[in-house]
């Protein structure tokens, strides 16, 4: 390939380490279609004839379909996916092969090559954050009634309601779904016929190419095209901010699926046994989501590293660019089928959660805004007060609505009986009725709004 300039080849160390064909093989599909649209632009443009173009088209399809029947070759010596492509059309038409590289560089096709796929990542991840979404309505508007306690610093806080907590995470996932295709539109230019870093001086027509790969316009500049990895670490934060989302989900389903918790029951399909323990049901696949993250989180740092002091234009430093990107796409779209799965297959112990949010003092807030909405009482007194009848209540084991009305008086005589409408865990949730609230018809109107903007009812 450019043994014109050596008079050695290279060593067995530099062969090595300068080969990319274990990984960037993954680019094949990418590879041959940016080709096929190359050197249709080529002939549209007279650059070559019509007959060395359609060889060369029929011998790229013929490698395809090699490759979708048996795999890709790995021939070191050949360094990476293009000229793997590129000698295998040799070998299949002969020398007429040589054309296809005409006004172009690796540098520009390895650019195309690595946004076609990093924007069928974002599409793969959209659709799989869809299915999740999904899974949370459905599960939601099953539980909109189903009170549990809800937590600060892992605290019983207040009552919420299961379709609440669940709807969070829909939010969460919607705003990662917002970031993708955010991604796929900055990423919606085409690097093809940059050449090396200056442009070429064929009479190309760079919006022929851009158009027959689905991209909306090329790339503006030429240097800027080859050297740019915006696209991949658009995805890569894209998904680590994604998968930080599915980690505190999967946290969250780990501790309610222990013994002293005791809130869901996750599906056999998705967990493991122990090998000495009998008894055991492990949430491993829970576990592996919240662990994968980290490694997604790393490969967003690996790629940041890499790039953050390259000068233009390319640099044999970006050859690392893809195996943390191919890397985070294949762990995130296995925990996004995963947590679909553990949501949709999960069984709630409505009993459970609701014993422990009556167990905690969780209507406590509910008592102080009671003293000041219907008593008359300063927020700050109303506290100080509350304060005092979850001490008695702590003190006789009991909880705050099982005080007697003397019991509540004794502590202010501002207290009426009108105050055990308030201290239940039901009146809690149904009082915190403003937009965005835990109360049930809330909660419904949210789940209503989410299943039309999915399209489930359709």
């Amino acid at each position: 390939m450019w043994g014109g300039r050596f008079a050695a080849g290279p060593s067995a160390i530099m062969r090595e380490i300068n080969a990319s064909i274990p990984f960037d093989k993954a680019l094949w599909r990418e590879d041959i279609r940016g080709s096929r649209a190359h050197v249709a632009m080529l002939a549209a443009q007279e650059i070559i004839s019509a007959e060395d173009a359609k060889a060369i088209d029929e011998g790229l399809q013929a490698i395809a379909a090699e490759y979708e029947a048996e795999g890709v070759p790995e021939n070191w010596d050949l360094e990476d996916i293009h000229m793997t492509v590129e000698s295998r059309l040799t070998d299949l038409i002969g020398p007429t092969a040589g054309r296809l590289h005409t006004a172009r560089s690796r540098n520009d096709q390895v650019a195309t090559d690595f946004r076609l796929w990093t924007r069928a990542a974002c599409e793969r991840a959209e659709q799989g954050l869809i299915a999740l979404q999904t899974a949370l309505v459905t599960r939601a508007g099953e539980n909109a009634d189903t009170i549990m306690p809800g937590f600060t610093h892992l605290q019983t806080a207040q009552p919420v309601t299961l379709g609440h907590h669940l709807m969070a995470y829909f939010e969460m996932a919607k705003r990662d779904v917002s970031r993708f295709a955010d991604a796929r539109a900055r990423m919606d230019e085409c690097p093809l016929g940059s050449a090396a870093l200056a442009g070429t001086g064929f009479a190309i027509d760079r919006n022929a190419t851009a158009s027959a790969l689905g991209f909306t316009r090329p790339t503006a500049n030429s240097l800027d095209s080859v050297s740019d990895r915006d696209f991949a670490l658009d995805f890569l934060q894209a998904a680590a901010q994604c998968a930080i989302h599915l980690s505190r989900l999967a946290e969250e389903l780990i501790l309610w699926a222990s013994q002293p918790f005791g809130f869901v029951r996750l599906p056999d399909t998705l967990s493991t046994g122990s090998s000495i323990m009998p008894q055991k049901k492990n949430p491993d696949a829970a576990e592996l989501v919240r662990g994968h993250s980290g490694r997604i989180m790393g490969s967003l740092t690996s790629l940041m590293v890499t790039m953050k002091g390259l000068p233009l234009a390319y640099s044999k430093d970006m050859q690392d660019d893809k195996p943390p990107v191919f890397e985070a796409a294949g762990l995130l779209d296995l925990s996004l089928a995963a947590m679909q799965g553990m949501i949709a297959g999960a069984t709630f112990n409505a009993d459970r959660m609701r014993a422990a949010a009556e167990a905690g003092f969780a209507t406590a807030t509910d008592l102080a805004d009671w003293l000041v909405r219907e008593a008359g009482i300063p927020f700050r007194e109303a506290h100080h007060i509350t304060g005092a009848a979850v001490k008695l209540a702590e003190s006789q084991g009991v909880a705050l609505d099982e005080l007697t009305l003397d019991q509540l008086t004794g502590i202010d005589a501002r207290i009426d009986d009108r105050v055990y409408r308030a201290l239940s865990v039901d009146a809690s949730v149904a009082s915190r009725s403003s937009y965005g609230g835990t109360a049930p018809d809330r909660v419904r109107e949210q789940v209503a709004a989410a299943r039309q903007a999915l399209g489930m009812d359709r």
